[in-house]
């Protein structure tokens, strides 16, 4: 059995990005998306007026709640062999109710992939008030391009 993170959200958080569970390299690192061909930082620092990537993983969340962003992932727990979610067998869900209840403030969610997104509707639906928006996963796993992954997250922030 495996555990995501805790929530980094916070009273200033407009928009959450969800993810599915992390991956090994995430786990053992106890950082999201610590895989270094995972082009999630990248693209988030890109986005965000292209600011030079942090090495320090606190520093990271820092800047994204600096722009109203939040992280989580949407499987508390699983059982997964390897990274890869479509391996995940015996999930459950995180507590979204508890969490958008405590953060009002939260009106976007953008899936990172389209297994989380699965996920969350299977379990909560369309929540009204939420926009959802649906990214190319920046797992090394899709082999999309990092600039077509750009283009698709940009989307997001305009």
């Amino acid at each position: 059995m495996i555990h995501s993170f805790p929530p980094f959200a916070n009273s200033q958080t407009e928009i959450l990005i969800l993810g599915t569970m992390p991956g090994s390299a995430s786990l053992e690192k106890q950082e999201y998306y610590a895989h270094q061909r995972n082009h999630f930082w990248k693209i988030i620092y890109t986005l965000l007026d292209n600011l030079p990537i942090s090495i320090v993983f606190h520093e990271k969340i820092q800047t994204l709640q600096a722009h109203k962003i939040g992280l989580w992932d949407v499987l508390e727990n699983c059982e997964r062999k390897g990274s890869l979610d479509i391996h995940n067998i015996n999930q459950k869900e995180n507590d979204f109710e508890t969490l958008f209840k405590g953060f009002p403030g939260i009106t976007k969610l953008i899936f990172n992939g389209k297994e989380s997104h699965k996920y969350f509707l299977k379990r909560f639906g369309q929540i009204e008030g939420i926009t959802y928006n649906v990214m190319p996963s920046t797992s090394p796993a899709n082999t999309m391009s990092f600039e077509n992954k750009l283009k698709s997250w940009s989307t997001c922030f305009e």
